[in-house]
C-alpha cells in the first residue's frame, strides 16, 4: 500500500483545509502531507488526492471508504494512486521549533552582540541534509534559511545552571542561503491555496533572495545565537557536527548596531576621517573582519591607530595582520593583542621582512573580491598571470581589481538562481546593481572596467579605480577603436581580447607587417573563409619568441598571439622575410599596440574524447564497442599506476604532462615505489580518482596514440584531402 491515495465524492466548494481536517479525525494530526482539490472533467462533485506521511493511514481511509464513509451526507469512495504528490518528501531527523535566532558577532568569550533576532523559528536538520534549515516570517512574508555544514566552523552549547535558556552559538565561515516563499498571484487550480495543501512548502515555491533585514544583519554577522528553552530535549549534536563543544559559563546578549560603512555590500569596515589608512592595510583589514579573524564591532580608533604607517612600523604592521590571520581562534581584543605583539617585533633581534614574495617576470599580485548573495570577501592580493593592460598600466596595480559573483559556498551561481519562473530575482538586481554603483573600498571606488571570455563563465570581471589623469574609459579608449563593433556581446568579447593571460615578447612595428589576402571561396551564394584566423611568422624571429618565452630546445611550429587587434594562430613559414604575415580575417578591432603577445605554442597535448565526440563519432558509424574497449583500457591503465612505477610514470607523461604533476615523476624517476611510499600512494590516488570522475561525469576518454593539435592552414598545399 502507498501513501497516495484518492477520495471521490466531496461536494464541489470544499476545500482542501476541511478534507484535511476531516480526514486527520479518523488517522491524527500532522498525518496528511499533501493535498489536492479537483474537479471532474464531467462536473459534479469533487474529488482529493491525498498524500499521507504513512502508508498505514492511507489504508485506514481506503477500508473505512470501502465500508461507509461520509462527509457530511456525501458518501465518499477510496482508491489507491500510483504516483505520490511529492515523490520524495523531506524527512528531517530532528525539529526543533518556537526557537529564537539571534544573527550578530561574538565580540567576546561571554558577550555576543545582537544585530537582528527572528522568533518563532523552527529549525530542522538531520543526517543525510548536511545541512541546517531555518523557517522563518518577516514583515507578512515567509522566508527559508539554508545552512550548509561546509559554512559551519563550530558549534557551542551554553548551558548554564543560572540560566533559564540554553544558548547554542553556530560560528559561520559564510552566510546562509536566503529564499522567500513565493506569492502566486495566478488564477490557476494548480495555485489556489484553497485547493492545495502541504505540509512542507514544495521546493519550486522557495525563491532564492538576498538579504532581507534593515542594514543587511544576516550578511554582517559571523555567528548565529540560538536561544533555546532549558527544558529542551536537544538531539546529539556530536553525531551531526565533529567540531561540537559544550559549556557551562554564561552568555551575555547586547543589543548592537550595523558596523559595516558600506550598507549594500556588507561588511566592509573602513575607520573614520580623521585616519587615513593606506588602501593595501585596508584591504587586509576587511579580509580579517570579513573570515572571522577579528570581530567588526571591536574595532576602534586605537586599533586603526595601531595599524597606520604613520605612527607604526609598516613592516610590523603587516606581520601583525598576517599573524592574526593564521590564529586558530577568533581574537576578540585585537587591539590589546596588535600592542603586545609589536612589543615583540622591537624586542626580537630578527631581522622582519616583508611577507611578500618577490614574482618572476610575467607575475602580478592582483587584489579579489568575491560577492554573494548576502556578503562579500576580500582576497590576496594573488599571483596572477600577466596580461596586456596589466603590464601598460603596472604602475596602477593597486587600482585594479577582479571580482567574481559566487554562491554562499563560493560555488558557482546557477542561472536559476538569477531567474526564475521568468522573473528576475534579487540575486539579478545585486549583481546588476555591483556592475553599474561598483564597489567602495576606503577612498577608491572600483567601477566596472571589462571581462575576458574565461572570466564570463566564471561570472568575474574587473574592475578599475580611476584617478585623476586615467579612468576606466581611458584604459578602454588605449585598447583600441571598438567604435565601429555595434554588437553588444561582440564588444564585450573584444575588450578582452586584451585581459586574455599573455606572455610579453617583442615589439613589431607596423612596417614588418605583412597583410596578406584571406583564401575565400564563393559557393550558393555563400562565402567561405579557409583561413580565418590564420597567419604566418618568419623562422628567424620565431626563435626569438620562444627564446622570450623562456622555451629551450626547439622552436614552437605555432603560436597563438594577439598584437594590437589582430587574434588568431601563425605558423613558422620558412620562406617569409616579413616578421609577421597577418590577414584581414585575424583583425578584430583597430588598435596602435604594437607588443606580441603569446598565449599558448604547438606542444604535445594529451587526447580525450568527450560526449560530444562520442555522439558525433556514433553518427558517423564508429561501434560502442570501440569506445567501450577504451574506456576499460583506460580504467586498467589507471589501476595499474598504483602499483607500477613504469605504469606511473607512462600515465603521467602521457595524460598529465604539465607542471602539476612534475614532482611526482621526480620521485619515481629517483627509485620510489607507488605502493610503499605514503605520499607518492596518496597523490597518485588523488589523481586516479580525479581521472575516473572525468570519466564517469564527462566520458572524458584518454587516447594513447592520439595527440591534441594546434590548428593552422596548409600555405603550400602539400596535403591532400584526409590528411
Amino acid at each position: 500500500m502507498g501513501k497516495t491515495i484518492q477520495v471521490s465524492g466531496f461536494l464541489s466548494n470544499v476545500s482542501a483545509g476541511e478534507v484535511k481536517t476531516f480526514l486527520e479525525g479518523y488517522t491524527g494530526r500532522e498525518t496528511v502531507y499533501a493535498l489536492k482539490i479537483r474537479q471532474h472533467k464531467k462536473g459534479g462533485r469533487a474529488y482529493a488526492i491525498v498524500q499521507f506521511t504513512r502508508s498505514s493511514d492511507a489504508g485506514l481511509i481506503v477500508r473505512l471508504a470501502n465500508q461507509r464513509l461520509y462527509y457530511g451526507t456525501s458518501y465518499l469512495k477510496a482508491r489507491e494512486m500510483e504516483t505520490d504528490i511529492v515523490p520524495k518528501p523531506r524527512a528531517f531527523l530532528h525539529t526543533m521549533e518556537r526557537v529564537t535566532v539571534n544573527f550578530g558577532c561574538q565580540v567576546s568569550v561571554d558577550k555576543f552582540y545582537v544585530l537582528w533576532k527572528a522568533e518563532n523559528v523552527t529549525l530542522n536538520f538531520g543526517t543525510g541534509m548536511r545541512k541546517l534549515e531555518f523557517l522563518l516570517s518577516y514583515c507578512s512574508s515567509k522566508y527559508k534559511l539554508e545552512l550548509f555544514y561546509e559554512n559551519i566552523w563550530q558549534i557551542e552549547l551554553r548551558c548554564p545552571d543560572s540560566q533559564t535558556s540554553k544558548h547554542l552559538l553556530i560560528q559561520l565561515f559564510g552566510a546562509p542561503r536566503i529564499y522567500e516563499k513565493e506569492v502566486r498571484a495566478s488564477e490557476l487550480v494548480f495555485d489556489d491555496p484553497l485547493l492545495n495543501y502541504f505540509m512542507d512548502v514544495p521546493d519550486d515555491q522557495w525563491i532564492r533572495t538576498t538579504d532581507f533585514t534593515r542594514s543587511n544583519c544576516i550578511g554582517q554577522s559571523s555567528v548565529l545565537c540560538l536561544e533555546l528553552p532549558h527544558n529542551l530535549r536537544l538531539p546529539n549534536f556530536r553525531e551531526n557536527f565533529a567540531y561540537y563543544k559544550e559549556n557551562e559559563s554564561r552568555l551575555v546578549l547586547e543589543s548592537g548596531s550595523s558596523y559595516s560603512c558600506n550598507l549594500s555590500l556588507v561588511p566592509i569596515v573602513c575607520p573614520l576621517r580623521v585616519i587615513d589608512l593606506p588602501f593595501e592595510i585596508l584591504f587586509k583589514v576587511n579580509l580579517l573582519v570579513q573570515n572571522g579573524c577579528i570581530p567588526g564591532p571591536a574595532l576602534d580608533d586605537t586599533f586603526y591607530r595601531l595599524v597606520d604607517p604613520c605612527r607604526m612600523d609598516k613592516v610590523y604592521i603587516d606581520h601583525a595582520l598576517e599573524k592574526l590571520y593564521y590564529l586558530r581562534e577568533c581574537c576578540y581584543e585585537p587591539s590589546r593583542w596588535l600592542f603586545e605583539e609589536y612589543k615583540n617585533f622591537s624586542r626580537s633581534r630578527k631581522y622582519q621582512a616583508s611577507p611578500a614574495i618577490s614574482l618572476d617576470e610575467g607575475l602580478v599580485y592582483v587584489r579579489r573580491v568575491q560577492i554573494t548573495p548576502s556578503r562579500v570577501y576580500f582576497c590576496g592580493p594573488e599571483i596572477n598571470v600577466s596580461n596586456r593592460v596589466l603590464r601598460q598600466f603596472r604602475n596602477d596595480i593597486d587600482n585594479f581589481l577582479r571580482i567574481s559573483f559566487v554562491d554562499e559556498e563560493l560555488e558557482k551561481i546557477h542561472s536559476t538562481n538569477v531567474q526564475a519562473r521568468g522573473r528576475r530575482t534579487g540575486i539579478y538586481e545585486r549583481i546588476l546593481s555591483t556592475l553599474r554603483n561598483g564597489v567602495v573600498i576606503g577612498d577608491k571606488r572600483f567601477e566596472f572596467l571589462a571581462f575576458s571570455s574565461s572570466q564570463l563563465r566564471e561570472n568575474s570581471a574587473w574592475m578599475f579605480a580611476s584617478r585623476k589623469g586615467l579612468t576606466a574609459a581611458d584604459i578602454r579608449s588605449w585598447m583600441g577603436n571598438f567604435s565601429k563593433i555595434r554588437n553588444v556581446a561582440k564588444y564585450a568579447a573584444r575588450l578582452g581580447q586584451s585581459f586574455s593571460s599573455s606572455t610579453e615578447t617583442l615589439s613589431v612595428s607596423k612596417d614588418e607587417i605583412n597583410l596578406i589576402p584571406d583564401i575565400e571561396i564563393m559557393k550558393d551564394g555563400n562565402k567561405y573563409v579557409f583561413s580565418d584566423g590564420i597567419g604566418k611568422i618568419s623562422a628567424k624571429f620565431a626563435k626569438k619568441v620562444a627564446a622570450k618565452c623562456r622555451l629551450k630546445g626547439c622552436t614552437p611550429s605555432a603560436f597563438q598571439i594577439r598584437i594590437g587587434g589582430f587574434k588568431g594562430v601563425v605558423a613558422i613559414d620558412p620562406t617569409s622575410s616579413w616578421k609577421l604575415s597577418l590577414r584581414k580575417s585575424m583583425e578584430k578591432y583597430e588598435s596602435e599596440n604594437t607588443k606580441l603577445d603569446v598565449l599558448a605554442w604547438s606542444k604535445y597535448q594529451p587526447c580525450f574524447l568527450n560526449r560530444q565526440l562520442i555522439t558525433l563519432l556514433s553518427t558517423l558509424g564508429v561501434p560502442d564497442r570501440a569506445f567501450e574497449k577504451k574506456q576499460r583500457e583506460v580504467i586498467d591503465q589507471l589501476n595499474a599506476l598504483l602499483t607500477d612505477p613504469l605504469e606511473a610514470q607512462e600515465a603521467l607523461e602521457l595524460m598529465s604532462p604539465g607542471e602539476n604533476t612534475n614532482i611526482l615523476k621526480e620521485m619515481l624517476l629517483c627509485g620510489y615505489k607507488p605502493d610503499a611510499e605514503p605520499f607518492l600512494s596518496m597523490m597518485l590516488e588523488t589523481f586516479r580518482a580525479s581521472k575516473l570522475l572525468e570519466l564517469r561525469t564527462k566520458a572524458r576518454i584518454f587516447v594513447q596514440e592520439g595527440r591534441s593539435m594546434m590548428g593552422c592552414l596548409d600555405e603550400t598545399r602539400t596535403l591532400n584531402y584526409g590528411q
